[in-house]
């Protein structure tokens, strides 16, 4: 029988916290590594942009399909031998894009690195929720979403590497993930989620996981379609407005930087004061944010502002959600809401560009932020009306 999952008091319950958050780090920087270094090889190639955007969709597609099998396969192998397996096809996938070039098959490479990154961050925060008490809830989870987001933003670093030749930045981050894979076979324990009830069906726990803390699973599909959103309509939005590619370049991490700087202090206010406060407050105050940049016009300086204010509120909400819902939730519906978070946050980093792209297209520009900021404002005003069960 496998180990309990250990909470993180005493030394090992740290040093396992600590491997985990390196395992999410490397994982947000293999993505954030990918995405432009292949983006820029690809239109080296003479790839047009829009084959070049659909081939980045498919990271998005490997992590979909791994949401649907995630909480079965992680109660048949284990936390731990979920994250190695996802370390693992990620490594080799890292490998192989130096080896075998071409739009199909990094699109099917791309798919893998999906799967192997969607499989170590569900298991990672998963454990992560687990293995916390309540009152550091926030703290942890907000430590691990920064942690995600420092990775993410570290890799486009990988751009640089390609001048000592194209598989530079590949064979670099694979290194880092052979070290990591070493650490986690030989140090995290071999653990596992309580038993599934298997009365229940899969179905009826997702079912449950709604009915029980739908205000706290929301908080993922806003937070994937800001993302992805942001990224993929405000330099279009940008250069209509006046902007130079050279200032939306500079204001674009900025929302990212935001996220950052207020991801630890939003986790301790949210054990503090609670988390739906913090929630109601931050949803609503970036709502404002985001439809109150339209009026910045063409100045740098505002703009900057705007989008640190507007990101740095709400980027915080995967995590925030996820905490919330481990603060509603019976330990055992856990895994089925992590995957529930799981698929929002996919299901808006889709619907993000698609919805941004038609408003940029047959509207007013900045209804693409007028839109995101009312999501966000109707989300905090529902806050109102919600009320957690029991846990049963």
């Amino acid at each position: 029988m496998s180990d309990s999952i250990p909470m993180p008091h005493g030394q090992s319950g740290r040093m396992n916290y600590s491997i985990l958050i390196a395992v999410i780090i490397l994982a947000g920087l293999s993505q954030g590594m990918l995405l432009p270094v292949l983006s820029i090889l690809l239109e080296q190639e003479g790839v047009s942009s829009s084959l070049n955007g659909l081939n980045a969709a498919a990271l998005y597609v490997g992590s979909f399909a791994m949401t649907l099998i995630a909480e079965r396969v992680l109660g048949a192998i284990g936390f731990k031998k979920l994250i190695a397996a996802g370390l693992a096809l990620v490594l080799v996938s890292l490998l192989l894009f130096p080896l075998l070039t071409g739009v199909k098959v990094w699109f099917v490479l791309r798919v893998l690195v999906g799967i192997g990154d969607s499989a170590v961050n569900y298991a990672a925060q998963l454990w992560v929720l687990l293995m916390t008490p309540a009152e550091h809830r926030g703290r942890n989870l907000s430590l691990y979403g920064m942690s995600y987001g420092l990775g993410f933003s570290l890799g486009p670093l990988g751009i640089s590497l390609l001048r000592f030749g194209q598989p530079a930045p590949f064979l670099i981050t694979a290194l880092l993930f052979v070290i990591v894979l070493l650490i986690v076979g030989f140090k995290l324990p071999d653990s596992r989620p309580e038993a599934m009830d298997h009365s229940e069906g899969q179905a009826s726990r997702f079912g449950r996981s709604y009915r029980l803390a739908w205000y706290a699973l929301i908080p993922a599909l806003l937070y994937g379609y800001m993302e992805a959103s942001l990224n993929s309509s405000f330099p279009v939005y940008g250069l209509r407005t006046g902007f130079s590619a050279d200032q939306i370049a500079a204001l674009l991490p900025f929302a990212g930087i935001g996220g950052l700087l207020l991801q630890l202090p939003l986790g301790i206010w949210s054990d503090r004061y609670g988390r739906k406060a913090i929630l109601i407050a931050a949803g609503t105050g970036g709502g404002l944010a985001f439809t109150l940049l339209p009026l910045t016009g063409d100045h740098v300086l505002l703009t900057l502002l705007v989008l640190m204010v507007a990101g740095g509120l709400v980027g915080s909400f995967f995590s925030l959600g996820l905490s919330y819902a481990a603060d509603i939730l019976p330990r055992k519906l856990l895994p089925a809401a992590n995957v529930v978070a799981s698929f929002h946050y996919s299901l808006g980093s889709i619907a993000g560009p698609g919805i941004g792209g038609l408003l940029l297209q047959f509207g007013w520009g900045g209804s693409v932020f007028a839109v995101m900021g009312g999501l966000y404002i109707v989300f905090g005003l529902a806050g109102l009306l919600f009320s957690p069960g029991k846990k049963i």
